[in-house]
């Protein structure tokens, strides 16, 4: 029954969509013509990706991505400092960047049976190892 009524709803929405077309609700809008600035969001998964984009809408950035953020600048700092002294700085912050980085990834999650979260671990990896989600 849900997926008649879901049927319904985008066919309804198509219509919509199609009416609008002819009616030229679609022409001259702001940007036509130029490619649409999407976000490639395919390495966060579905179920968070809508918190993520509230979050960076907020001006949130995770730390991951705040440190990724940094490095770059720093080597742009780097590629074109001239300053021998600042150069050295701009590397050891770069290199205190990079044990930061190295040390997040090189942390190993462990959850024993006796842990509340171990039974929901489980559940949801035999979820996606038989396909559901």
């Amino acid at each position: 029954m849900a997926e008649d009524f879901l049927h319904f709803l985008a066919n309804r929405a198509e219509r919509r969509i199609q009416e609008a077309q002819k009616e030229g609700a679609f022409d001259n809008l702001p940007g036509e013509g130029r490619a649409l600035d999407l976000e490639d969001d395919s390495a966060v998964p579905a179920e968070l990706r809508m918190a993520y984009k509230v979050l960076k809408n907020a001006g949130y950035l995770p730390p991951e991505l705040a440190d990724r953020k940094e490095i770059n600048t720093l080597l742009d700092l780097l590629e074109h400092c001239e300053d021998g002294a600042e150069k050295l700085r701009q590397m050891q912050k770069l290199d205190v960047i990079l044990m930061r980085v190295q040390n997040r990834r090189a942390r190993s999650v462990a959850i024993t049976e006796n842990d509340p979260y171990y039974e929901k671990v489980v559940r949801r990896v035999t979820l996606l190892k038989n396909g559901r989600r």
